[in-house]
């Protein structure tokens, strides 16, 4: 007789249940499970790392209020992500507002630059180069346009499929494909004159 064992989905929808049904020590389960792949998430949007660890943690409070109204169409983590990409979007646009009025210190932003410089000089080629091709790519992925850089995230850094970006985006999978070829020949467009020279 064959044991069968239950997906993860399946394990969510039970702990999902369990949290409906009033058992808070169920959600913390789902947060133990998910805290560092929303934290890892939401950090591509949000720089600063304790920024990001506040944006994750007011995710899951998002989540937790409205988990009352997760019917299970989709997968718990596919419901998850886009909370935390909406909250991660919120915070960005919030300190937007907020910085649009406060003055910038010229003079500690030109000393970051040169301490950079610096830090710099001592590095081998190769692993300057590295770094280069590094930046590039996150400065490329920073610009592309929203909906382009949301599936190239997930593909690439998320590792999801092109059929569960499609759900999570709610589009069409072909309208996947088409963003990640774009995004991915932006990319190397930035990339070819690196490594060339």
């Amino acid at each position: 007789m064959r044991i069968q064992t239950k997906t993860s989905d399946q394990v969510d929808q039970e702990f999902v249940s369990r949290v409906q049904r009033g058992d808070k020590s169920a959600y913390d389960m789902l947060v133990r499970k998910y805290q560092h792949r929303v934290t890892q998430l939401v950090n591509r949007y949000v720089k600063d790392p304790s920024e990001a660890q506040d944006v994750a943690q007011e995710a899951f409070i998002k989540a937790y209020r409205a988990l009352v109204r997760f019917r299970g169409d989709s997968a718990f983590y596919t419901w998850l992500y886009r909370i935390a990409i909406n909250t991660a979007k919120n915070h960005l646009v919030a300190r937007a507002r907020r910085s649009f009025n406060n003055e910038v210190d010229f003079q500690e932003a030109e000393h970051s630059v040169s301490s950079l410089q610096l830090c710099n000089l001592d590095t081998p080629e190769k692993l300057l180069l590295n770094d280069e091709i590094i930046a590039n790519i996150q400065q490329t992925i920073d610009e592309l346009p929203e909906n382009m850089r949301e599936v190239i995230i997930l593909r690439e850094l998320e590792g999801l499929s092109y059929e569960a970006i499609a759900k999570t985006l709610d589009c069409p999978v072909g309208t996947v494909r088409s963003r990640i070829f774009r995004a991915r020949e932006a990319i190397d467009k930035r990339l070819q004159p690196l490594l060339e020279g």
